[in-house]
C-alpha cells in the first residue's frame, strides 16, 4: 500500500467537550468515541485543591454527606472530584488517570482547577511539575471567578484572585510551558455596559492569560438538585441565542481592548442550555441556531467552545445518568444534533495529505491541533459488507475512514472499520484515506525524546497494518 504524510489542524471553531463534574461521573473516551464518531480537540476535567482544609483530600459532598445544605456550592469547598497531586500527592491516582485515557486518544486535557488563593508558590510549582509530562494541554484556574459561588470567592479579594491568577500564571510558564492557562470571568453581562463586570479587579488577567474564556449557558437551572424548575420559579433563567452570542463577542471586544488592542484565542469553556428549563426539544435547537450564527457570521474571533457535559445527573448533557445505574447513559435529543454538528466541516479538523513516504515512518503527536501521520489510500469497489485492519505492532493510534475515527490500543490486534460504512454508505466505487496518527500510549510525553519532548510525542511506525476488504457475505444468501 501506497503511504502519504498526514497533517491534522485547528478548526475554524474547535470542540471540547466536559467529561465529569459535580453533576456527573467521568466517562471513559471508548463509550465517548462510540457514541459520538470523533475525537474531541480537547476533553474538560473538573477538580479542586484546598490543601489547609481539615476534610482535604476527601470530596466534601461525601465527606459531609450528613450536612444541611441547600444549594450546590454550600460545603466548605466546592464539591469537584479532588486534585490528588502536589506536595505529598501522587500521579498516580486523579485526575492523572484520566488525563491518561484523554491523551492516548488522541484529544487534548483542558483541566479545570478550582484552589485556594492562599496556596504557596511551593504547592503551585508542584502542581506545574505534576503537568509537564502531559503535553499540550489548557489550565483553567479559579473559573467564573467574577461570581460568588465558589469556595475561593469567600477566601479573597476579587483583586486578590485576580493576581492570584496572575502569579500562578508565571509559574506555570517558568515550570510547565506546555500549559496554557484559561482566564474565565464574568466578560460583558449588560449589552447596555461598555465595561465588563469588575473590570478593574481582573483587568490583569486579560494580558497573563493565553486563552480568554466566559461561561455562557442560554438557559440555566441554578437551583439543580435542591429544586425544580416549575413556571414562577426563581432559581432558573433562559436567554435568547442571539443575546448569548452578542454577550459573548463583546466580551471578546472589550479583552481585547484590555490587551492592547491585540487579540488571543476566545472560548466558552462552558456552554450548553439547560433542559430542566427548555425540555429536550428547545435545548437541541437553541444549541443548533448558536452554532449556525457562527457558521454563518463566520465568526473567526471565536475559537472554541466546550459542551457542558457528555453526561449530567441533571438535563445539562447529552446523557442523562440512568438513576438506576450510574455507569448507564440514556440519550437525549441534544446528542445527535450535537453529533451532527461536531461532524460538518467548520467544527472538524483539517487533515491534509502531501508528501509519500517510505517505511520506517517516524510519527509527530504534537496535539489535537498540530499532529503529523501518515494516509493509505485506498480504492473502495462499493459499500462493502467487511472492512477491518490487523496489526502486528503494539502501536497505540488513532484511525479515521469515511469521517469516522476509531481507536486502537497497543494490546488491540484486529479494528474493525464497518461503523463507518454502516453509518455512510458508499453508493458506488470510492477512493477514500485511511488516515492514522499515534498519541502517547501512557498518555504521557517522554523526556527522553528531545529538547522538544514537553511539547512532541513522536513515535516510529515499521510495518503497515493489513487491510481485509470484502463487497458479499462470506456466503450468499441460501433460498
Amino acid at each position: 500500500m501506497a503511504i502519504r504524510k498526514a497533517h491534522i489542524g485547528a478548526a475554524k471553531c474547535a470542540v471540547d467537550l466536559g467529561d465529569g463534574s459535580e453533576r456527573g461521573e467521568y466517562v471513559d473516551q471508548d463509550y465517548i468515541l462510540r457514541k459520538l464518531g470523533r475525537p474531541h480537540r480537547s476533553i474538560s476535567l473538573m477538580y479542586c485543591y484546598y490543601p489547609f482544609d481539615k476534610e482535604w483530600p476527601g470530596r466534601i459532598s461525601e465527606v459531609m454527606k450528613d450536612a444541611d445544605v441547600s444549594f450546590q456550592w454550600d460545603y466548605p469547598y466546592d464539591d469537584y472530584f479532588t486534585y490528588r497531586g502536589g506536595i505529598g500527592g501522587s500521579t498516580d491516582g486523579e485526575p492523572f488517570c484520566q488525563m491518561r485515557d484523554v491523551r492516548r486518544h488522541g484529544q487534548d486535557v483542558n483541566l479545570t482547577l478550582t484552589l485556594d488563593p492562599k496556596c504557596t508558590d511551593e504547592q503551585l510549582i508542584a502542581i506545574a511539575k505534576d503537568l509537564r509530562p502531559f503535553g499540550r494541554m489548557m489550565l483553567r484556574i479559579n473559573h467564573e471567578a467574577t461570581g460568588n459561588w465558589f469556595s475561593f470567592t469567600k477566601r479573597a479579594s476579587y483583586k486578590e484572585i485576580g493576581d492570584f491568577f496572575v502569579h500562578f500564571t508565571e509559574i506555570l510558564h517558568e515550570y510547565a510551558p506546555n500549559v496554557k492557562t484559561v482566564i474565565c470571568i464574568g466578560g460583558i453581562e449588560d449589552l447596555n455596559e461598555t465595561e465588563m463586570i469588575m473590570e478593574e479587579e481582573f483587568k490583569a488577567t486579560i494580558p497573563a492569560a493565553d486563552i480568554w474564556s466566559v461561561d455562557k449557558y442560554m438557559a440555566l437551572h441554578w437551583g439543580w438538585p435542591y429544586d425544580v424548575a416549575l413556571r414562577g420559579g426563581n432559581s432558573f433563567s433562559r436567554s435568547s441565542v442571539r443575546e448569548t452570542y452578542e454577550k459573548t463577542k463583546r466580551s471578546f471586544e472589550r479583552f481585547r481592548f484590555l490587551n492592547g488592542g491585540a487579540g488571543k484565542p476566545m472560548t466558552m469553556a462552558e456552554f450548553n442550555a439547560d433542559g430542566d428549563v427548555t425540555g429536550v426539544y428547545d435545548q437541541a435547537a437553541m444549541v443548533k441556531e448558536f452554532c449556525d450564527i457562527l457558521v454563518e457570521e463566520n465568526a473567526d474571533w471565536f475559537s472554541a467552545f466546550t459542551m457542558y457535559q457528555f453526561r449530567d445527573r441533571g438535563r445539562l448533557g447529552l446523557e442523562i445518568e440512568d438513576p438506576n445505574n450510574p455507569d448507564v447513559g440514556i440519550e437525549q435529543p441534544l446528542l445527535s444534533t450535537y453529533r451532527e454538528i461536531i461532524h460538518s466541516d467548520y467544527f472538524s479538523p483539517p487533515i491534509t495529505v502531501s508528501d509519500d513516504l517510505t517505511l520506517p515512518v517516524k510519527m509527530r503527536w504534537g496535539g489535537a491541533e498540530d499532529s503529523d501521520g501518515i494516509s493509505i489510500p485506498v480504492k473502495f469497489e462499493g459499500n462493502p459488507h467487511f472492512c477491518e485492519l490487523t496489526f502486528e505492532d503494539e502501536g497505540n493510534y488513532m484511525i479515521r475512514i469515511n469521517d469516522r475515527w476509531f481507536y486502537k490500543s497497543p494490546k488491540a490486534k484486529v479494528i474493525d472499520l464497518m461503523s463507518a460504512f454502516t453509518e455512510k454508505p458508499l453508493d458506488g466505487v470510492a477512493e477514500l484515506d485511511i488516515t492514522i496518527f499515534a498519541p502517547p500510549a501512557g498518555g504521557e510525553n517522554d523526556p527522553a525524546q528531545g529538547e522538544d519532548w514537553a511539547e512532541n510525542y513522536y513515535y516510529t511506525m515499521e510495518k503497515l497494518p493489513s487491510l481485509r476488504v470484502e463487497y458479499e457475505p462470506v456466503i450468499t444468501r441460501v433460498e
